[in-house]
């Protein structure tokens, strides 16, 4: 789910879709993290990559915890292009 205009006059409508980009971005570094430790020869930098991203995406979800609007709207629009170019990447590659 990326961030929808339509729900901007809700209240908390850009927090609530600033933080379901962020989990959304967080499942798909799970996935991958979950792939690369099932495979038979894990690739470590990867691996290292996978988990370094991910904790970026869990401190960026706290701090929406006392984001004003304009943090609210940049982790928002940051995730949702970041989620974008990860399943555009996901569709190039098998990972």
């Amino acid at each position: 789910m990326t961030p929808n205009s339509d729900f901007a006059d809700l209240p908390g409508g850009d927090e609530d879709q600033a933080r379901d980009a962020v989990k959304e971005v967080m499942n798909w570094y799970n996935t991958q993290i979950l792939a690369q430790r099932r495979s038979p020869v894990p690739d470590e930098e990867r691996l290292a990559h996978l988990t370094g991203a991910r904790k970026e995406a869990t401190t960026a979800l706290q701090a929406l915890d006392g984001a004003g609007p304009e943090e609210t709207a940049r982790i928002a629009a940051l995730y949702a292009a970041r989620l974008k170019a990860l399943r555009e990447k996901g569709s190039d590659t098998a990972s």
